[in-house]
């Protein structure tokens, strides 16, 4: 296992396709709170709101972060073949972050679509990227039809997604991400790419308290700002599974992403229901034996949950303080590359 304390050596070239949302929120300040980060481009996606709310929300929770300087490019509206059926309002509210309206950011989106952006950001990267997709993975199917070659050098994708023995969050079967556009996670789950598949099996376990959220909450502005987002979330959790503490799924995958071999995996065939029926959206990870084909996925299937926790809110703390010691945006105009 990777020690999540190991010193920085050089920075992590990171890439964030995200869907805000509550959890993608912390997901991404987690990211800005790592010194081992170098978190070159966000890409949005459809999911747990609209695209042009998921999109708005990337821009002011950066702003939030003093990182307007990081560029944001707008993905896919909607699922590959059918209708996403439903969104999460119910748990993210309506507008996806928890009730909270975040100031408005001076940046404005890049010009190029998601799928471009991410695919010169890997052309002319001269180290491989990390990608970690924490909402439908709408975007990385595309870049895999229209960009191959770009797409086959990603480093590492950590999709936040799916379960092998834990059945969904959404409906009985699936996970949400996957269950919002199926047939996008079976191409990219049955793809070649060095993929790492986070899902209900690792994330469920891993509930961060009311005590943590209270630590980061008394750093200062940021943080607290980030656990008036989790009241809302802290509330259904509360109402829906009586945990006095929430899921942090995308943290866990970002943490994954920041400190690779913190969640224990094996390699595994993975397979997507993509049928009309009442599995639609489940994940077959055929745990019978560890697999050698060239399409396996590494499943997470162990966790140290506390340590895992203690990193998100130890991160989280110095969220302020690093934000002070960044000299703020390079450029808050209209970008194209």
């Amino acid at each position: 296992m990777h020690c999540l304390d190991e010193p920085v050596t050089s920075p992590l070239p990171l890439v964030i396709d995200t869907d805000p949302g509550v959890d993608d929120t912390l997901a991404v300040l987690l990211a800005l709170a790592s010194p081992e980060v170098d978190l070159r481009l966000v890409t949005t996606v459809h999911g747990n709101v609209e695209l042009e709310r998921t999109t708005e929300n990337t821009l002011r929770v950066l702003h939030l972060a003093g990182r307007a300087d990081v560029p944001v490019a707008v993905g896919a509206a909607g699922s590959l073949v059918h209708p996403q059926p439903e969104r999460a309002g119910h748990v993210h509210g309506a507008a996806g972050l928890g009730g909270v309206a975040l100031p408005p950011s001076p940046a404005s989106v890049d010009r190029r679509p998601a799928v471009v952006a991410l695919a010169e950001l890997l052309m002319s990267s001269p180290v491989p990227v990390t990608v970690a997709a924490i909402g439908p993975l709408t975007n990385i199917a595309l870049l895999l039809h229209v960009f191959p070659e770009a797409a086959s050098r990603i480093g590492r994708l950590v999709v936040m997604g799916g379960s092998a023995t834990r059945g969904g969050n959404v409906t009985a079967a699936a996970e949400f991400n996957v269950w919002a556009d199926p047939e996008a996670a079976q191409v990219v789950l049955g793809s070649t790419l060095p993929t790492v598949m986070v899902g209900l099996d690792v994330t469920l376990p891993t509930v961060l308290g009311e005590a943590g959220i209270a630590r980061f909450a008394a750093a200062g502005p940021i943080g607290a700002q980030a656990a008036a987002i989790l009241q809302q979330y802290l509330a259904h959790a509360r109402a829906a599974y009586g945990t006095r503490g929430v899921v942090v799924h995308d943290a866990l995958a970002l943490t994954e992403a920041i400190a690779p071999g913190t969640l224990t995996t094996v390699r595994r065939d993975v397979l997507v229901d993509t049928g009309p029926g009442p599995g639609r959206g489940q994940t077959l990870v055929d745990r019978r034996t560890v697999s050698t084909s060239p399409t396996a996925v590494e499943v997470a299937e162990g966790v140290d949950s506390a340590a895992a926790v203690e990193f998100l809110v130890a991160r989280l703390s110095t969220l302020d303080a690093r934000t002070r010691q960044h000299p703020g945006p390079r450029d808050c105009g209209p970008r194209n590359g």
